[in-house]
């Protein structure tokens, strides 16, 4: 549970709220996505699932953005096991409860050091609005992109104000596998 709840306040980091209710649509691809680089503040709620080799862990994710840090907190079920992830530009700290803090310059390698997982968090804060990660090489793919040895696809889209967001994500490589599910967006603008 300690590593879904970490796993998933790294998502969480990368206003209004909005539930839609409007059918999926599919992902528009990187060039009609490039709006969402304006955005300044947004954040999420919903659920994810960690899939490795040996284990699955799933948690409930709340990610919020703003232009000086990246929150996320994992949480089990009714709050169980919650951990809040908070990551900027002096590197991440990840809090688990009960005193139990540890901070790093570098965050992948301390979330492997927590969980045992490589979770290319400092991309996932563009990954999960559904943009590449603009200083890395990326090969499109229908419905999704290659990037840093990351497979990222959209499965389903849902409009939120004048943009077009993620509802369902899942992001792969050889040794996990990330599914990502956006019951509701708040988007506040630039």
């Amino acid at each position: 549970m300690k590593k879904i709840a970490l796993l998933a306040a790294l998502l969480w980091l990368s206003g209004c709220s909005t539930l839609s209710t409007s059918p999926d649509r599919a992902y528009q691809g990187v060039q009609e996505q490039q709006v969402l680089y304006t955005l300044s503040h947004w954040s999420f709620e919903g659920r994810v699932a960690i899939v490795s080799k040996s284990d699955v862990e799933q948690a409930n994710i709340h990610w919020i953005h703003s232009p000086q840090e990246e929150v996320i907190k994992l949480s089990g079920p009714l709050g169980q096991g919650a951990v809040m992830m908070t990551l900027n530009a002096q590197g991440v700290t990840i809090d688990k409860g009960g005193n139990e803090i540890k901070t790093s310059t570098n965050p992948e390698s301390l979330i492997y050091q927590e969980v045992g997982l490589f979770v290319p968090v400092t991309f996932l804060r563009n990954w999960v609005v559904g943009l590449p990660e603009r200083k890395q090489a990326l090969k499109m793919l229908e419905g999704g992109f290659e990037q840093a040895g990351w497979r990222i696809l959209y499965k389903a889209m849902q409009p939120v104000k004048s943009y077009l967001l993620p509802r369902h994500v899942v992001v792969t490589n050889d040794t996990v596998k990330l599914k990502l599910f956006i019951d509701e967006w708040n988007v506040d603008g630039n």
